[in-house]
């Protein structure tokens, strides 16, 4: 897959996983039939069959309870026993930011955390574009892999909305997908 398009799909799982899906966003998925049917075909049936007021209702209130209420998509308190939020350099993912020259400003962001989902996807996307495929499956393996396969395993079978059954498999997919492919090309580099 070219570098644009992974960068391309990183940006767009960084604003999935962001914020609750606004009209701007919905109207961008429901034009795009293409990246729909790529997410899966109960997204493209759900968002396609529906009126846009009534779907960003629903679909805000899914996401809400599924990465507000009921769980946090954040490295540190899914992966640590204690259910604790890390930040600054404590938290290995700010350390992983700070050693590679990612300065992220978590007070001018919504996001309070390092290792929120929508940033690192964030990082892994300016990783993609810098073209450091190193640095990439390091990250992939220190953490992505090491905790976003299995919440959003959980996060799936927390929900009956189409579009979040289909972006959690997705987002699940591409990971695997990339980081196999990325595993390749390193090693044919070598």
């Amino acid at each position: 897959m070219e570098k644009r398009v992974r960068a391309s799909i990183f940006a767009f799982l960084s604003r999935v996983y962001l914020r609750e899906i606004d009209a701007k966003l919905l109207s961008d998925i429901g034009e795009n039939e293409e990246l729909l049917a790529t997410i899966g075909e109960g997204a493209l049936e759900y968002i396609k069959s529906g009126e846009a007021s009534l779907l960003l209702d629903e679909l805000n209130i899914e996401y809400n309870t599924l990465f507000l209420m009921n769980n946090h998509p954040i490295e540190s308190s899914i992966q640590d026993v204690k259910n604790e939020i890390l930040v600054g350099l404590q938290n290995p993912v700010m350390q992983f930011y700070f050693n590679h020259g990612y300065e992220i400003n978590l007070e001018t962001s919504s996001l309070y955390v390092p290792d929120h989902i929508a940033i690192e996807f964030g990082f892994m996307q300016k990783l993609v574009l810098q073209d450091d495929k190193e640095v990439q499956l390091k990250f992939y393996r220190e953490h992505l892999l090491a905790w976003i396969p299995q919440f959003l395993i959980g996060i799936k079978e927390m929900t009956e909305n189409p579009f979040y059954q289909d972006i959690c498999d997705f987002t699940i997919d591409f990971l695997l997908e990339d980081y196999g492919n990325l595993t390749i090309e390193v090693s044919e580099d070598v």
